[in-house]
């Protein structure tokens, strides 16, 4: 990863922050039954917005989808008149449905997630067999965003972090003066992400939660999960590069790569797959969009038996 993409966002941070800086207008949306922050973020000047992390409603024991929480987005969207540009994924989420698509049909917006989509398109689409007509290639998404790129909504600067380890297509976005980091991190109580997934990887981990640790202290971090750590009688979302510097239990200051790499690793072989998994990385690596309907016109999540 370039120190050049570094310093180019520590440069847009410090622009952000300028007096008479445009800053962004983020309103949040907590699923309590998946732990999960999605973000409309927006340009108070155009109006112009993105969407980030959507959640689709799905009763996994009934094997059906609804769209309260999608809906929701859509009231707060058309209430405000914003023009989504943007349908952003941060991640092939483990734990939860995107609903992009159908926000797409709604509010439209273009589509984008990382460029390594394709590395965990090709792991999964082999985990579960997906088939030749399954494409690997990212092209179910309108973007496939690398390190550093840039784009605008309205006045709003977007610039974007490449931060694998959590799984390889992890990317983070830059919006103004805020930062919406995915999974990479959590409160500083409750710690970073887990890196067991196909494709995952403690120690890329650690170096991409430095890389995002090396920007300024004041920089607002808007996370994609909390857990209500012990102790604490709120759900919280919103943290900043100093605070998690100062207290995250796993990568404060001080802690080196080889000591977070052998906590990470102890601690989540004793984590319990994520009870959403199946359901969700074969339609969110797909862009949201259900696999294929078979002859009698619904479509099936598959369920791998006894794979070593």
């Amino acid at each position: 990863m370039s120190d050049r993409v570094m310093q180019a966002a520590i440069m847009h941070l410090e622009q952000a922050r300028t007096p008479g800086a445009v800053r962004p207008v983020i309103k949040a949306f907590f699923d309590e039954a998946t732990n999960t922050i999605s973000y409309v973020v927006h340009c108070p000047v155009t109006l112009q917005a993105v969407i980030i992390d959507s959640v689709l409603d799905y009763d996994a024991a009934a094997g059906r989808t609804s769209y309260a929480s999608a809906q929701a987005i859509v009231e707060y969207v058309t209430s405000g008149n914003l023009d989504v540009q943007w349908q952003l994924e941060t991640h092939v989420h483990a734990d939860h449905l995107s609903a992009a698509p159908w926000l797409q049909e709604q509010l439209g917006g273009r589509l984008g997630i990382g460029a390594e989509i394709i590395r965990v398109q090709n792991v999964f689409g082999k985990i579960f067999n997906a088939g030749s007509r399954f494409a690997r290639d990212g092209s179910q998404f309108d973007a496939l965003f690398e390190d550093g790129n840039k784009f605008s909504v309205g006045q709003l600067s977007v610039m974007t972090l490449h931060l694998p380890g959590h799984t390889p297509a992890d990317i983070a976005y830059l919006i103004g003066d805020a930062v919406f980091v995915g999974d990479t991190i959590f409160m500083p109580d409750f710690g970073t992400a887990r890196a067991d997934f196909p494709g995952g990887d403690a120690g890329q981990l650690y170096r991409s939660i430095q890389r995002l640790l090396s920007l300024p202290p004041e920089t607002r971090l808007f996370l994609c999960h909390d857990y209500k750590a012990p102790g604490r009688d709120e759900y919280c979302w919103q943290t900043t590069v100093g605070e998690e510097r100062s207290t995250n239990i796993h990568v404060q200051d001080g802690v080196d790569e080889e000591t977070f790499v052998k906590m990470r690793t102890a601690r989540d072989a004793g984590l319990a797959m994520p009870k959403l998994l199946m359901p969700s990385v074969q339609v969110n690596m797909r862009g949201g969009i259900f696999p294929e309907p078979e002859e009698d016109g619904v479509s099936y999540i598959k369920i791998p038996l006894n794979r070593v």
